[in-house]
């Protein structure tokens, strides 16, 4: 059976720049890849004044080029804006797959937050999403991507075969503990952008309740609990051992995943950077239950569920490498086994200080953080054209863009930055935008043209420095 990642290798893996791309750059004249005012699915002033404020800002003509394009592509290309019972929804599908990932939905419109204070029609945006993903939690709190049509039977060819509990509006169903984090760290960053308590109803607090019920299940302290996967497909990634139930485990308070944030499966089930993300979401969704709603009961079950993954990380997240250097672990099972690698996809062990789930000066993490991006990682790469972390999604010697990004977030000096953004700006292959992976020697090999989670985290980035480390923009690099 074909699965999601074959099918966007087979249709989205290209050889050169494309045409159009390269009639963009013709004569050195950079021109808009944007869709034309009356074909974008959105349109925000406040985002337009925000585009041109960093745009002057930046001195490299292919750097600025690059922001104009990728910084609105979800507002211009990936949101379906209606009513739903008389109030907002907002469905933003991930770009080239018309589903909605909780993960993929909540990290696009990331960018904006800043904005949203001012203006009213973002935050529609954010009512919208905020209860589409209310609506799709308590459809199935294991799912990952969800259909349009809540009544619909996915349309993912590769999901369509799957050996689960598959639902009516669920598009694929691979349980990921940051399917349900995301949400939570969406709707308390709007709250505390704009103080704005309106999307935090009833169904919003059922959602909430069914999310820290389903993180408990999946602590499996009484048994395997109720989830379980497994597919036909030629990629073991693509599927989870022992009946569907994932490789042996010890219950120690942390989380079980069934699938990392890359949609591939887990080696061993305690997925440490998702259980970091858990205990901040936890703690964030605690806070805001309180705030919002005056909502006791929630907030202290977040808080206690959120104490225990806590106290449990302690004793079983790091690991001791070869060189005896003590790091982070990637994933491990309670008995005593860790893996450790890093990849791309958010949550990595890269991205925790990104998240505010470690501090970023933490010795701890920085020592993991640099491992990461060494060859004690077995998915970094280094070739003749860039340098960074992929995974197996995608396969051996594949750069994903969006590990240099975050990269870059996480640099202390300015030299790191600039070469972050070299080649972020250098393997595009003329498109203008950011790609899921390319080619370690050849960038003109990529994987799917139109990735908007990977091009709003780089307009994010571009903003973050535009009031961070304004010397950098201004340089134009050779």
């Amino acid at each position: 059976m074909i699965d999601r990642r074959t099918l966007i290798g087979a249709g989205m893996a290209l050889t050169a720049a494309p045409m159009a791309a390269r009639a963009a750059i013709a004569g050195g004249e950079y021109v808009s890849r944007r869709p034309a005012p009356a074909e974008r699915r959105f349109v925000s002033k406040s985002v337009e004044r925000e585009i041109d404020r960093v745009s002057a800002m930046i001195a490299d003509p292919k750097l600025r080029w690059m922001f104009g394009n990728c910084y609105p592509n979800t507002l211009d290309t990936t949101v379906k804006l209606s009513r739903v019972n008389g109030k907002p929804d907002a469905f933003v599908f991930t770009g080239d797959i018309n589903a909605l990932w909780l993960r993929d939905s909540s990290a696009q419109v990331r960018p904006y937050l800043h904005l949203a204070r001012k203006d009213k029609a973002l935050r529609e945006l954010y009512h919208g999403l905020i209860a589409r993903q209310s609506r799709s939690i308590l459809i199935d709190p294991y799912a990952n991507a969800f259909m349009e049509d809540p009544t619909a039977k996915t349309d993912l060819s590769w999901s369509i075969g799957d050996l689960t509990d598959m639902k009516p509006g669920v598009a694929e169903r691979k349980w990921e503990i940051d399917s349900l984090c995301y949400p939570m760290r969406l709707a308390h960053d709007y709250w505390r952008a704009t103080g704005d308590t309106t999307p935090f109803d009833a169904e919003w607090a059922e959602a909430a309740r069914a999310s820290v019920r389903t993180f408990r299940e999946q602590q499996r302290k009484d048994g395997k609990g109720p989830y379980h996967f497994q597919r036909v497909s030629r990629r073991t990634t693509e599927t989870m051992m022992l009946d569907g139930y994932g490789a042996p485990s010890r219950p120690v308070g942390l989380i079980h995943s069934g699938f990392r944030p890359s949609d591939d499966a887990c080696v061993y089930p305690f997925l440490i950077p998702a259980n970091y993300f858990a205990v901040t979401a936890l703690r964030e969704l605690a806070v805001l239950a309180a705030a919002a709603r005056g909502d006791k009961a929630l907030a202290n079950d977040a808080i206690a569920l959120a104490d225990e993954v806590e106290a449990a990380l302690r004793d079983y997240a790091t690991m001791r490498l070869r060189d005896g250097r003590v790091v982070i672990a990637y994933e491990v099972d309670g008995f005593g086994n860790a893996l450790f690698m890093d990849d791309a996809n958010v949550p990595s062990l890269s991205s925790l200080a990104y998240l505010v789930c470690l501090d970023g000066d933490d010795p701890l993490w920085r020592r993991t953080m640099e491992a990461c991006w060494s060859e004690a990682n077995p998915y970094f790469s280094k070739g003749t054209a860039a340098e960074g972390i992929g995974g197996p999604h995608v396969g051996l010697g594949q750069i994903w863009p969006m590990s240099i990004i975050q990269h870059a977030f996480s640099a202390k000096d300015d030299a790191t930055i600039r070469h972050c953004l070299k080649m972020l700006r250098d393997t595009d292959a003329g498109t203008g935008f950011m790609h899921e992976a390319f080619d370690q020697d050849d960038p003109a090999n990529f994987t799917r043209d139109w990735f908007a989670w990977a091009n709003g985290l780089f307009g994010e980035l571009i903003v973050h420095l535009s009031a961070t480390r304004p010397n950098i923009l201004r340089e134009a690099f050779a």
